[in-house]
């Protein structure tokens, strides 16, 4: 009588459209329960009011999550000048309010052209960023501020999508280790007003593109085979990245 073999361990980047309201780590555990492996890691964390591009780097694949989190990100979003929270975001508490000036383009313009190119940014308290070997989030819930380290960053390009004060749609395209939540706040207070950001989507990763990828209810409702059809293999990604 022929025995059954438990189904193979999958190698490989499974490129993922993350929902709003969940966490990176939610994601991971999702695909785990489908794939039936554990080792599953996730490149670059998206906050849970985001959406879009997450890699999920499967078996193997883990070997080459530095270097896919070493690439360049793009990213849309919109964020509400008058108000600034204590995570840059729309989840955090009100810190301050201000009016917002009658601003025209050409001053929301010279703000934004403020951070392109190279600049240093100031890592958020709310973030996965370790002091001590602690996540500063951990830090910040106990109400600890502690000093951080100016990171480098680049933007390489930005465009001003829609002006409807307070709102301000907008893309980015940024180096690694970049704070969308921070951009927004510093662009809102060189309007001298504050701002947050409402609404975020990561729309690329080096070559990966969220028009290529399966989002979370296609995993949830999905077999493991149609799962696992969607998985890039090491070669393919390897090709996508030049390498």
């Amino acid at each position: 009588m022929k025995s059954l073999s438990a189904p193979t361990s999958p190698d490989g980047v499974l490129v993922v459209d993350k929902a709003e309201g969940m966490t990176s780590h939610d994601v991971v555990a999702l695909a785990r329960r489908k794939l039936g492996t554990k080792k599953i890691g996730h490149c670059g964390t998206l906050d849970p009011i985001a959406t879009g591009l997450l890699l999920l780097t499967v078996g193997r694949g883990t070997k080459v999550q530095d270097l896919l989190m070493s690439e360049d990100k793009e990213y849309v979003g919109t964020f509400l000048l008058g108000v600034t929270t204590d995570t840059q975001d729309r989840e955090g508490e009100v810190i301050q309010e201000r009016p917002v000036p009658a601003l025209d383009e050409t001053q929301i313009r010279e703000a934004f052209e403020k951070f392109r190119g190279d600049f240093y940014q100031l890592p958020p308290m709310v973030s996965a960023k370790k002091y001590g070997g602690v996540p500063l989030y951990k830090l910040a819930r106990q109400g600890k501020v502690v000093e951080r380290e100016p990171r480098l960053v680049h933007v390489y390009r930005y465009t001003i999508d829609r002006i409807a004060l307070p709102e301000i749609d907008f893309s980015v395209v940024c180096s690694k280790g970049f704070y969308v939540r921070t951009y927004v706040h510093d662009i809102g207070e060189a309007l001298g007003c504050g701002a947050h950001l409402k609404l975020l989507r990561r729309m690329k990763s080096g070559r990966f593109d969220v028009a290529d990828a399966i989002s979370v209810t296609e995993i949830q409702q999905a077999s493991r085979e149609k799962v696992l059809e969607r998985l890039l293999s090491l070669p393919e990604v390897s090709r996508m990245r030049g390498a």
